[in-house]
């Protein structure tokens, strides 16, 4: 398994899913999508969505990105450690 390809794969995805997070904090509806998300699993949260940041944007998409990367390279490495 390339490793590079899902690094990449996994990092983009973790990236879009954290750009869509962005967005909807940026939007004003990232607050009550977590409250209903909380209650559909039955839990009661006091945590609070805090105001857009465009740095905290950037830094939580670039974060994501290369996190994503990084537990992409370690997956390809386990499998083809395991698949020899």
């Amino acid at each position: 398994m390339n490793g590079h390809k899902l690094g990449l794969t996994l990092g983009s995805f973790a990236g879009l899913v954290h750009l869509v997070w962005v967005i909807l904090v940026a939007l004003g509806i990232a607050q009550p999508l977590a409250d209903w998300t909380h209650k559909m699993h039955f839990l009661e949260s006091s945590y609070a969505v805090m105001p857009f940041s465009a740095g905290g944007a950037i830094g939580l998409v670039l974060l994501a990105l290369v996190v994503g990367y990084i537990v992409g390279r370690i997956l390809a490495a386990i499998w083809n450690w395991v698949n020899r």
